[in-house]
């Protein structure tokens, strides 16, 4: 079964960074592509991020582009979340989750993903 488990939320401070892990389970990394979301109180889930399975391509969201990374450690089954130079606007639960495809399919409403983790929350704060 396929399984997220998300970490390394909590306090980031403006300009500083903030590091978020996605340990998967129950298949194979380099099968799919590997999005991150994010979703404030009372808004929809946001793609931000996307990482692709066969070329490693990328995707970000406008409002990230620039200041957060995407990466994958294939051996560890980990995708990760660079978080650099945070804004009051990013603090969120963040989420990770697959559509099991290959390659990024980002942007994309949050229904087209079939598994999620449970999130993790930032919080942005001086």
């Amino acid at each position: 079964q396929v399984q997220f488990v998300e970490s390394g939320g909590g306090l980031a401070q403006p300009g500083g960074s903030l590091r978020l892990s996605c340990a998967a389970s129950g298949f194979t990394l380099t099968d799919y592509a590997i999005g991150w979301f994010r979703q404030a109180p009372g808004k929809e889930r946001e793609g931000v991020a996307c990482v692709s399975s066969l070329d490693l391509s990328t995707y970000y969201a406008d409002s990230v582009m620039g200041r957060f990374t995407i990466s994958r450690d294939n051996a560890k089954s980990t995708v990760y979340l660079q978080m650099n130079s945070p804004k009051a606007e990013d603090p969120d639960v963040y989420y990770c989750a697959t559509d099991q495809a290959v390659l990024c399919r980002l942007p994309a409403p949050s229904y087209d993903y079939d598994y999620w983790g449970q999130g993790t929350q930032v919080t942005v704060s001086s």
